[in-house]
């Protein structure tokens, strides 16, 4: 039953951008992948630290597995000596990946003058939490699709009336890519590290946080 939870999972990684596999895989290993989603290509295989263990991505479903194929688990991998969240280092990796892939020419963007860090919101980049064809959803469409979606957005969030609105929009490509790296309410942060901050925060607190990631 695990294992069939993980093939279905893996299905719906379909279509999110790439990575690039390393490393030699064993011939079992790449047998049993194959066997676990017929058609898919991981995004990445590699040795982790632990003798005979390897990491697959496909999306972001992360797993682990013996090189020879029979063993398999999910949940994260630690290196204690180092006090390191190996999963986590390639979930931001894949984070970044997929909102790189969206493209700032996709996205509504704020920029003051002067810019220190860059940061993606989930609510700036679209993320209509009740789903495609929802009251939320076609706000979106039309904040995407106005004359001016920067006014819109302010608008919409104030909770002003925006014009409806329709064109060709990246509402759902980007609603699917917030769902893909775990993002869940908005706003969601995901800084260019790939760190995800759920929840909102401040922004004085938000830069201080970011200060101290440069910094350290």
């Amino acid at each position: 039953m695990r294992t069939m939870i993980v093939v279905t999972a893996l299905s719906l990684c379909a279509g999110l951008p790439p990575a690039h596999a390393g490393g030699d895989v064993p011939p079992a290993l790449s047998a049993r992948l194959q066997a676990l989603a017929p058609g898919m290509e991981p995004d990445h295989v590699m040795e982790t630290g632990v003798s005979g263990m390897y990491e697959a991505r496909f999306g972001s479903i992360i797993v682990y597995l013996s090189g020879d194929g029979r063993y398999m688990l999910r949940g994260d991998l630690i290196d204690l000596a180092a006090g390191r969240n190996l999963t986590e280092v390639t979930r931001r990796s894949m984070r970044a990946e997929t909102v790189d892939a969206l493209g700032e020419a996709n996205m509504v963007v704020f920029e003051p003058e002067a810019v220190k860090h860059t940061v993606t919101v989930f609510r700036y980049t679209a993320f209509p939490r009740a789903g495609v064809g929802s009251n939320t959803w076609d706000k979106m469409v039309s904040v995407w699709c106005a004359r001016d979606p920067h006014q819109a957005m302010t608008d919409a969030k104030a909770g002003i009336e925006i014009a409806v609105a329709k064109c060709d929009n990246p509402v759902r490509d980007q609603y699917e890519a917030g769902k893909a790296i775990g993002v869940t309410g908005t706003p969601a942060i995901v800084l260019e590290s790939g760190e995800l901050i759920p929840g909102y925060v401040p922004p004085e607190e938000l830069a201080d946080r970011l200060d101290e990631r440069v910094s350290g």
